[in-house]
């Protein structure tokens, strides 16, 4: 059975999972399991998803198939799959605001009127609504959310734009029988999991930490976006609180982007520093680098993501998902360690977890 999945945002995220599907689609024998953490979830395996709408608002991409919009400027990720035609077009939909600040001279905003985006979601389908928009886009992103609850779709919300961790929307979604997953998506290896596991071996090991920051440098929209005044102090906030929850005490820590650079393309290089006290007081200090494709980084978590809300609407389930967000999302409803997360998302799935919040 398909999972049927419309996009908000044909950026370089949306490319690398468009990409990502095809590319497990054509997998060949011992390519299946390559950079996936599940391959099944549940009945579901990758090859269930399926896109069938999009929506955008750069005249690049508005009007073409989803297979060519992908590649459009500003979109800079490297091609590692052939797409063929997927007869989706891309719709244009409102701003609302989505191009302020750093993005605005980026994106060419298309000048022909908006779809009826509802009717267009609902002729699609689609049962689950990803809101890949940038991460200063926060009018934006809650009309989507609200459009999610009117057309009785699922919302997963990959943006720090708080949807799933505010109790005002949880409970919209509650009482309107429809769920919600976020917020800002995890990535498979990346600053924010990385930087946690180097805080949880620290403390577990005895380790007491005097400081740590975690800083990012890229060449993506969404490096872009990160830096720009009104979705820096978000950002920044999401991810040092998603590492702060970590450590058992408080400490001076900073995460986040600190900086674009545009010839760096789709790459994000981050630097993590730890300063700390181990036996009889001796000092320790942890200093890393981690280069990695910006937005392909993610797409695994989200494949895992996605069909996990796709069992959450199976089994009709409503509001926002605590194991689904705690395993895939640095500001869930509920902080959770990384073990902690991926054992209840584990059971989550199996249906053995009998204290389900």
């Amino acid at each position: 059975m398909p999972i049927k999945v419309a996009i908000v945002g044909v950026g370089n995220f949306c490319s690398a999972l468009i990409q990502g599907l095809q590319y497990y689609k054509d997998a060949k024998e011992g390519e299946v399991a390559l950079g996936l953490l599940n391959i099944t979830l549940g009945k579901y395996q990758i090859t269930d998803i399926e896109i069938v709408a999009a929506f955008d608002i750069d005249k690049r991409k508005v009007g073409k198939d989803l297979s060519a919009a992908i590649f459009a400027d500003p979109n800079n990720v490297p091609k590692f799959a052939e797409i063929p035609e997927l007869n989706v077009t891309v719709y244009k939909c409102d701003p609302l605001g989505s191009t302020e600040g750093a993005l605005e001279e980026m994106i060419q905003v298309d000048n022909s009127e908006p779809a009826e985006v509802k009717e267009v979601i609902r002729a699609s389908g689609a049962e689950i609504i990803i809101n890949l928009l940038p991460s200063t886009a926060e009018k934006a992103s809650k009309w989507w959310a609200q459009t999610a609850i009117e057309t009785k779709c699922a919302f997963i919300n990959p943006t720090p734009i708080l949807i799933a961790s505010d109790p005002y929307w949880s409970e919209q979604f509650y009482s309107a029988g429809c769920i919600v997953a976020g917020d800002d998506l995890m990535n498979q290896i990346g600053s924010t999991v990385l930087h946690k596991a180097l805080i949880n071996l620290c403390v577990q090991r005895g380790v007491h930490i005097d400081e740590s920051y975690q800083l990012d440098i890229g060449g993506g929209s969404e490096s872009l976006a990160a830096i720009d005044e009104k979705g820096y102090t978000k950002k920044r906030s999401v991810k040092t609180e998603s590492v702060s929850s970590s450590i058992p005490y408080e400490v001076p820590l900073v995460a986040g982007s600190t900086d674009f650079v545009d010839f760096m393309k789709d790459v994000r290089a981050s630097y993590f520093w730890i300063k700390g006290k181990c036996f009889a007081g001796q000092p320790v200090t942890v200093d890393i680098r981690l280069t990695l494709p910006d937005a392909s980084a993610g797409v695994s978590v989200l494949l895992d993501v996605i069909r996990g809300v796709k069992i959450a609407l199976d089994r009709n389930m409503t509001g926002a998902l605590v194991e689904v967000s705690a395993y895939g999302f640095k500001h869930p409803p509920m902080h959770m360690g990384i073990t902690t997360a991926h054992q209840r998302f584990s059971n989550f799935i199996s249906e053995q977890d009998a204290e389900r919040s």
